[in-house]
């Protein structure tokens, strides 16, 4: 047995089926078509609808059931699909329980509820003399190829599919200003449109880049009072239970702390959260965006079928491919309307000129119906300059069809009346025809006026300021440092001689090492970080460092300002250069700074004590080397008490509103 062959002929095997498989579930499962914006079962779902249109609801049952002639899959599917576009709120009236998209409860079973068409529907998305039609799956039926739908539903329902490699999220836009949009491409005239959800909220547009961007979606939050928020509105992608949960669970990690939770949601959101004490509501609103589902990013994907190939066009693209294809539609409607007319007012005027000039008197004498037809023919020939086109057998067949109680009580001033309105109406169609852009306007101006009422835009469109979580994070943390031990964590305690401050974990912590060895690092459970830490806390924007440190190539000390540095995390970073016999002798932070420096005593020098003032010296970069402080040895530093300081710090500390926001560390520790 050849293997060789054997395999090749699989691995082509596989290669041709993996193709066609992939290239249905893009086409006929997945992505829906630019042309009507629907995927196949939501097509047939709508196609069985108006097949069984009479006016009154159908159970979902019977339309499933029905539709299940058409799609080759699940009624399960079908199901799923039917509910969806009803809770879409545009082409299903419907009457029973649906579900709820804010709670994400799920609908009735299919034999309690039922559905129809909706008047805009109906209005807008069939007519039989613009659809191509195609065998069904086992060809009992015809289904559509595509809707000639008037709207663009690809932009108003939006969608969502996962096909095989490629996936695609469209976002659902505001009715009236996608038909707005229209108008303006018929003038030519600039426009934009942006995302516009049922469940409302906040939406930033920034990123959206016309649809394959990205944007941000946030609740709406009021507060009811210092200590109590409302939710009254939900972001798109997200339900009250997905959010209570991830509210819930910032509240088990400490990002945020509440007292209670309630949702009393039915027909509109209402999340009551009840905040525990010391908390206040402004703050938490905030920590709401930054630590739960308040607010989420999204990044839409606008991948349609055109042509039968899948596509990634923009929404400008699609906007622009529905409106070119609303004036070829309304332009066959009125082509098609235009020729029935020409031939009821050619029926109307041969009718006409068969009883007013008695032509039927002339086949009475005629003994066969090749005479009769041949005598009508003859007679209607000088006519012929008032009818619309020639006489044909089929004109004759049915002039012979009139009956005698017809003739006889045939109403001449009626007749012309008739023939009248329709050569109006042939005149308007032909007006229409000539001025397509401007019938078109017209057309999608009667639309806004029937139904833009039933469509207000619900999302507030708003840029949004970045939440900084490590600004806005509970400081639930206390990370401590034991000298005696060398470890440094929140899960350490700390002792006599250790330091221990609170901070959230989002927060940086900088390590400030005696050797001039500095780095910033994540807060940590538990880290050994050796006993020779000179400094820790944590890190914040514009701290000032006080330092003098003994350079020991030259055995010279220097003092040197410097704020807080720029940094890469986990990365270490050097005070000064590295020598064996460098170190820091004095660090500290803040304003209004002092030390006393000790010389090494000489005979010959007045006084062995230097009192630095920090204020003094200019604030630099962190790599600068500093001023030398004499060219005499520093044998030690000490802190000095700055009264002033102290008074003002204390001054401070009543006025503080937030007495959580001061820096603690280690600071104050002279080289003994």
């Amino acid at each position: 047995m050849d293997t060789t062959n054997h395999y090749g002929e699989l691995h082509r095997l596989f290669d041709e089926n993996f193709l066609d498989y992939t290239s249905y579930v893009i086409k006929e499962r997945a992505i829906p078509d630019i042309a009507d914006g629907l995927k196949p079962v939501q097509r047939r779902i709508m196609q069985t609808l108006f097949n069984m249109d009479d006016g009154r609801f159908n159970k979902v049952a019977n339309v499933v059931g029905a539709s299940m002639k058409l799609h080759p899959h699940g009624d399960q599917s079908i199901f799923g699909a039917l509910v969806n576009l009803a809770n879409k709120g545009f082409l299903l009236d419907r009457q029973g329980n649906f579900g709820n998209i804010y709670t994400g409860d799920h609908a009735s079973a299919s034999r309690y509820i039922e559905c129809r068409l909706s008047p805009l529907a109906k209005a807008t998305l069939f007519n039989e003399d613009l659809t191509e039609f195609v065998d069904s799956y086992d060809g009992r039926m015809r289904e559509p190829v595509t809707l000639p739908a008037k709207l663009p539903l690809l932009l108003i329902q939006g969608a969502e599919g996962i096909a095989v490699g490629m996936a695609t999220k469209i976002m659902p836009h505001n009715f009236c200003e996608l038909l707005d949009a229209q108008i303006k491409i018929l003038k030519d005239e600039p426009f934009e449109v942006y995302p516009d959800f049922i469940q409302g909220g906040l939406l930033d547009v920034t990123h959206y880049n016309k649809g394959n961007g990205r944007i941000k979606c946030r609740a709406g939050i009021v507060e009811k009072n210092e200590k109590t928020v409302i939710i009254n509105e939900i972001p798109y992608t997200t339900t009250t239970q997905s959010l209570i949960e991830s509210i819930e669970k910032a509240a088990r990690s400490g990002k945020i702390k509440i007292q209670s939770i309630n949702d009393y949601t039915a027909e509109e959101v209402e999340i009551e959260i009840k905040l525990a004490r010391g908390v206040y509501a402004s703050d938490t609103i905030r920590a709401l965006y930054a630590f739960s589902d308040c607010e989420v990013s999204i990044s839409p994907n606008l991948t349609v079928i055109r042509d039968g190939r899948p596509v990634n066009p923009s929404v400008d693209d699609v906007l622009c491919f529905n409106t070119e294809k609303l004036v070829r539609d309304l332009q066959k409607e009125l082509q098609i309307e235009l020729d029935r007319l020409k031939e009821r007012l050619h029926a109307h005027i041969l009718e006409q000129i068969f009883i007013e000039e008695r032509l039927y008197k002339e086949i009475e004498e005629c003994n066969s119906l090749k005479g009769v037809i041949e005598t009508i023919e003859t007679e209607l020939v000088p006519y012929r300059d008032r009818l619309e086109r020639d006489v044909r057998r089929e004109d004759i067949d049915r002039l012979l069809e009139i009956r005698i109680k017809r003739i006889s009580r045939y109403d001449i001033n009626r007749k012309h009346k008739e023939i009248k309105e329709v050569k109006s109406r042939i005149s308007k169609t032909v007006k229409y025809l000539k001025d397509m852009k401007g019938f078109t306007i017209r057309y999608l101006d009667d639309l806004l006026v029937r139904y833009g009422s039933f469509y207000p835009r619900r999302t507030r469109i708003k840029t949004f300021q970045e939440v900084d979580a490590r600004k806005v994070a509970i400081l639930n943390l206390t990370v401590g440092y034991n000298r005696k031990s060398g470890f440094l964590g929140h899960q350490i305690k700390e002792d006599p001689d250790g330091a221990s401050f609170a901070c959230s974990e989002y927060d940086r912590m900088l390590l400030i090492f005696s050797n001039g060895m500095y780095k910033v690092i994540n807060v940590t459970d538990k880290l050994f970080v050796e006993h020779n830490l000179a400094w820790v806390g944590k890190l914040e924007e514009n701290i000032v460092f006080n330092i003098i440190y003994r350079d020991g190539a030259r055995n010279m000390s220097y003092v040197k300002r410097f704020r807080s540095p720029k940094f890469i995390l986990d990365k270490e970073y050097h005070l000064f250069a590295e020598h064996k016999r460098s170190q820091i002798q004095f660090l500290e932070i803040g304003e209004g700074v002092r030390a006393r420096v000790y010389f090494v005593a000489s005979r010959r020098a007045k006084s062995n004590i230097f009192d630095c003032n920090f204020d003094e010296f200019l604030i630099k970069g962190s790599v600068a080397i500093g001023k030398r402080i004499s060219t005499r040895s520093v044998r030690r530093v000490a802190p000095v008490v700055n009264k002033e300081a102290v008074n003002k710090k204390a001054v401070q500390k009543e006025t503080e509103i937030d007495p959580q926001s001061f820096l603690p560390g280690m600071g104050g520790k002279g080289e003994g």
